[in-house]
């Protein structure tokens, strides 16, 4: 196991831990993307997103790029959350303008009852990736590892590609629940491992992105993708050499089971755009951190408005106290659009108004 440098600030893992912070820490979700000149450069070498995201030396570029332009407080890996079905060969391929397609959908019986655990030694490109941003990190910041929920997963694996109305697999879901039980149990022990292994290599905190799991009814949610959930953050390691590993969650669209997703045993929960703070708070108590959730389209305004956003939004969180833990970010990830320069904006109000806050 590699000697990595001592973590220089911890402002990030001490908010998900509710420790006492100097300010709100703050990162954004798919903050190494396409509205970073720099990415589209190094992706255009790379060839293609998977030539991006398979190649350690790549993804070490494009993770840093972010950490290297804003004051973030937290790296996030650059990969992709169809990495384990890809592991598990159902052929992800990627169509242009598009989005991610799997060439062997889960559609049949059979299909479901061959589906086995990926081979973990199939995704070191991801463990070694993970390893190599770290050092490359030199302390700067924490480096957060990632997967896509067991329903999130199951969603493409079963369509076959993303979609808007989700049919295909709600069809399974009502029509043979135990087929997508089956799935989601292979899914639940596979991402478990994917992040264990990702904490083994060296992340410092890890999320899970339930993309998807606002599309389901009350009911349906907590059957298929909660209690799934939960069996991940039941398995996943919570300390290497002594230090806590955060584990965060985040429903897109979960703002109405946000009691039920506090009670998972995750350290902190994800907010979308939907949710105010201040009441998320009140809720929580002191349960949970909680990590959100600007709307992402107000970095399309301009940097008066970007900064009056950020305040409000921070001032419905009100200041944090002992046992309370907020982590900025966005409602969901940032759009390939965004100007570089609003990104600036939002980070200086976060820190500037944050700390002000704390008097």
């Amino acid at each position: 196991m590699p000697q990595f440098a001592p973590l220089q600030n911890d402002t990030f893992l001490r908010a998900l831990l509710r420790q006492p912070t100097d300010y709100t820490p703050v990162w954004l979700m798919r903050q190494a993307g396409r509205y970073l000149p720099e990415y589209r450069a190094t992706r255009a070498r790379a060839g293609s997103f998977l030539g991006l995201a398979k190649n350690p030396d790549y993804a070490t570029e494009v993770t840093l790029q972010p950490i290297d332009r804003y004051p973030l407080d937290a790296s996030i890996l650059f990969s992709d959350i169809l990495t384990v079905p890809d592991a598990m060969g159902l052929g992800l391929y990627f169509a242009d303008g598009e989005g991610p397609k799997f060439e062997r959908p889960l559609r049949t019986e059979a299909d479901v009852l061959a589906l086995r655990e990926p081979d973990l030694g199939s995704l070191d490109y991801v463990f070694n990736a993970v390893t190599q941003i770290r050092t490359a990190l030199n302390g700067r910041v924490p480096l957060i590892g990632f997967s896509g929920s067991p329903w999130t997963l199951a969603c493409y694996m079963v369509e076959g590609g993303g979609s808007k109305e989700w049919h295909t697999i709600k069809k399974m879901l009502y029509s043979r629940p135990d087929l997508m039980h089956h799935i989601l149990k292979i899914n639940a022990a596979a991402v478990a491992d994917y992040l264990n292994a990702q904490i083994d290599a060296g992340a410092q905190a890890v999320m899970i992105f339930d993309s998807w799991g606002g599309a389901l009814a009350d009911g349906a949610y907590q059957e298929f993708s909660l209690s799934y959930m939960q069996q991940v953050v039941s398995r996943l390691k919570r300390e290497k050499d002594g230090v806590r590993i955060p584990a965060v969650v985040f429903t897109k669209g979960g703002g109405l089971w946000l009691d039920q997703i506090a009670g998972i045993g995750a350290d902190a929960v994800g907010l979308d755009w939907t949710v105010n703070l201040g009441r998320a708070r009140a809720q929580v108590g002191d349960k949970v951190a909680l990590q959100g959730n600007l709307d992402p389209a107000i970095l399309f305004a301009n940097p008066d408005q970007i900064r009056a956003e950020v305040e409000r939004s921070l001032t419905a969180y009100g200041t944090p106290s002992d046992g309370h833990g907020h982590v900025f970010n966005l409602g969901h990830g940032i759009s390939q659009f965004t100007p570089p320069e609003s990104v600036t904006a939002m980070v200086d109000a976060v820190h500037s108004f944050s700390r002000k806050q704390r008097g």
